[in-house]
């Protein structure tokens, strides 16, 4: 267990400088939750979270709920987490960004034989013996599988980056997995890391629908067995892990949801929670000078930002934002007039207690971190952007209309609303300044947050950001220790979520520039790293100087621990379910 040193807040300073150096509202409802989810008021007869018989049971404190539990159709941090207390893939990621294996024996190379000279073969031999929990056998038809359910264009999977550009995937024996690109993929390590269990799913067309989806069946170390929709999910041993006889070391996880952040803080103080997960730098100095509590903090490739939709708002899902712009935020100079109005620092040194640095860019750790200075805190210069944009305050009310601006109609005012997940102190704290900061150079913001749940939802269940519903958004995105697939996801424009695609991409600001796009596309084919870092680097470029998103401040891993927890570790480049077989109570 990571050691709590005196000083948490010097600490945190330090790790990141260290680092430095070296996350929506249904048009539609949304499928119905089967069984074993339920309501709290169908629950009042369910067991209880408290330890019985010696178990040993650690609680976690959750601020947001997932929406499901599918890797394959889920874009929130949380869900991601709380997937891999069951769910597997063929890889892992350790804390130190090296690929270990998970389900696979060993990490594919051309060295061991398992990658081809010209990198488009990919072997994977699998892991023998070992069971789904429901006690059938894992084998390579559940990979061939995966890529059947990513890639059928109904089934709604969020992204299907580097699986489209598989050929095949074919079995040689039920042990030993084939894969066949159409050309070099650099990031292939990074594909199959959820396998979905071909027997406990259902049609791939239909993958929306699964049970699957909020009772996975996996080759983890726990499996759900309770889900009462606001209030817990309880998890237990999955009697069929393939793990030492040991393992996992603990009877039963329970997830606790808890509305806020704020909450989590006082429950994990009280004792009457273990793990109190995502915290914030502003969160640290309450917890310096506590005993009882640890606190678990490195640097992650994290950064806080301000998605903003250059396309029509009132469209759904347009794939045309050119011809069908935003009216106030098609124009760069709108966007250019938001940045300067910010002063990040600001937001750093009162908000985050000088913790963390001011965002720069997509990619702030790891071998392909760009650079990029920093945006100059400007109010005069944002003005004049404005004007320059026909966007003036004739009526002396304080706010800008349109007065011969491009996309507009005459005499519209500069007022936008501004989202991010409710629950989180910090980000309504941030949302203030930044209201004061655009509206003291004429931008109205207005804010209408929603739960995560609503936030990060699915296509097919209507999400206002999968959709194009939305102005300004703000939350957070980590890239991978391979962060093609963020960046192509987020920002080749062939990612805009639309109906012809499933709903699949991540390019909600609809986006579109052929730099990008071009640098994106051969970075992919490439295994020279230093011609990938400087594609990337191409990439940061065009975003910064067009800004479909606005970076405000980059972010650490933080969680806390009660004192007598042992065996948490802090993954950056994964989720924090990643070794949970190995948390134990003292």
């Amino acid at each position: 267990m990571l050691k709590r040193q005196a000083g948490a807040l010097a600490l945190l300073t330090a790790v990141l400088a260290w680092g430095l150096a070296a996350c929506s509202a249904p048009n539609g409802p949304a499928p119905a939750a089967p069984s074993p989810v339920e309501t709290p008021a169908q629950a009042n007869a369910a067991a209880e979270a408290a330890p019985a018989g010696g178990e040993k049971v650690i609680i976690l404190g959750l601020s947001q709920e997932p929406e499901l539990l599918n890797r394959a159709l889920s874009t929130q941090l949380a869900a991601f987490d709380i997937a891999q207390f069951s769910v597997e893939g063929l890889l892992e990621v350790d804390p130190d960004g090296n690929f270990i294996p998970a389900l696979a024996e060993e990490v594919p190379s051309v060295e061991n034989g398992l990658v081809s000279a010209d990198g488009k073969t990919i072997t994977y031999n699998l892991k023998q013996g070992v069971l789904w929990s429901d006690g059938q056998p894992f084998t390579c038809d559940d990979v061939v599988f995966t890529w059947e359910a990513v890639m059928n264009p109904a089934g709604g999977a969020v992204a299907t980056t580097g699986y489209d550009q598989i050929e095949s995937v074919t079995c040689d024996g039920d042990h030993r997995v084939v894969v066949h690109y159409a050309e070099f993929y650099a990031p292939f390590l990074t594909r199959f890391d959820a396998i979905l269990p071909r027997h406990a799913t259902g049609d791939p067309a239909e993958m929306s629908n699964w049970a699957y989806n909020w009772q996975p069946v996996g080759t983890g170390p726990f499996v759900l067995q309770q889900w009462v929709q606001g209030d817990r999910m309880v998890y237990v041993k999955n009697e069929h892990y393939r793990g030492a006889p040991d393992l996992p070391k603990v009877d039963r996880v329970v997830v606790r949801i808890i509305p806020s952040r704020e909450v989590g803080k006082a429950l994990i103080t009280s004792g009457e929670v273990d793990i109190l997960w995502d915290l914030t730098e502003a969160d640290v100095p309450e917890f310096e000078d506590n005993p009882n509590v640890v606190l678990y903090a490195r640097p992650s490739p994290s950064t806080e930002r301000l998605v903003l939709n250059l396309a029509d708002p009132t469209l759904d899902a347009t794939d045309d934002p050119l011809h069908h712009p935003h009216p106030l935020l098609g124009d760069v100079r709108v966007r250019q007039a938001i940045q300067a109005a910010i002063d990040k620092q600001l937001i750093v040194d009162e908000l985050l207690y000088g913790a963390t640095t001011v965002g720069v860019s997509e990619l702030s750790l790891g071998w392909a971190k760009c650079d990029i200075a920093p945006s100059v805190y400007d109010p005069d210069q944002a003005m004049q952007l404005l004007d320059e944009a026909g966007f003036v305050d004739q009526d002396g009310d304080g706010i800008r209309d349109c007065h011969g601006c491009q996309h507009a109609e005459e005499g519209a005012p500069l007022r936008l609303k501004f989202q991010t997940t409710s629950g989180s102190q910090l980000r309504e704290e941030v949302q203030q300044l930044i209201v004061e900061m655009a509206r003291a150079v004429g931008i109205d913001l207005y804010i209408e947050n929603v739960p995560s749940a609503e936030l990060f939802g699915s296509w097919d269940a209507g999400a206002f950001r999968k959709h194009g519903h939305f102005d300004v958004l703000m939350y957070s995105t980590s890239d991978g220790i391979d962060p093609h697939e963020l960046l192509f996801s987020y920002f080749h424009s062939s990612q805009m979520p639309v109906e012809a695609n499933g709903g699949a991409g991540f390019n909600y600001s609809r986006w579109v520039n052929a730099k990008a796009d071009a640098a994106l596309e051969a970075a992919a084919t490439t295994p020279d790293m230093a011609a990938r870092k400087a594609g990337y680097q191409t990439v940061c470029e065009q975003v910064d100087a067009e800004l479909p998103q606005i970076y405000l401040y980059d972010r650490s891993e933080l969680h806390l621990a009660r004192a007598n927890v042992t065996g948490f570790v802090i993954n950056p480049w994964s989720g924090q379910g990643w070794n949970m077989e190995e948390w134990n109570l003292q």
